[in-house]
């Protein structure tokens, strides 16, 4: 079964959030990663853009096949993992530690899950 980080916020589409001050750490669960496989490349936004949470800022790209990464909070990027660029696979390895991106002004959070609700839900998926 994947890990699940108890200190973390969890997106339905298997994001985490965790804040530090005003900023939203993104990254994708071990739940997302064991189900992409080996990450081979990832697609970030600019430092800038603007995110909604539920919908794509991104996407990664496994030997299977390419999935978006969906928002889990509505704001503005802050700032980017640029050594995902060269190594992706961080994310398979370190899946709570390789974070995305950071997002500041931060709106749109009600529909993060706690560990409890997010194992749940990834219960009902597997």
């Amino acid at each position: 079964m994947a890990t699940i980080n108890p200190d973390l916020k969890y997106s339905k589409s298997h994001e985490w959030v965790r804040m530090d001050g005003d900023v939203a750490v993104i990254g994708i669960s071990d739940f997302a990663q064991d189900a992409l496989g080996d990450l081979v490349f990832v697609n970030l936004p600019q430092v800038g853009d603007d995110v909604t949470a539920g919908e794509a800022f991104g996407d990664v790209e496994s030997v299977k096949a390419v999935s978006d990464l969906m928002s889990p909070v509505t704001g503005t990027v802050c700032e980017i993992n640029e050594e995902l660029l060269d190594a992706p696979e961080a994310l398979n390895n370190d899946p709570y530690g390789a974070w995305i991106i950071k997002v500041e002004n931060i709106t749109g959070t009600e529909e993060l899950l706690d560990a409890a609700a997010y194992e749940a839900h990834c219960a009902a998926e597997a």
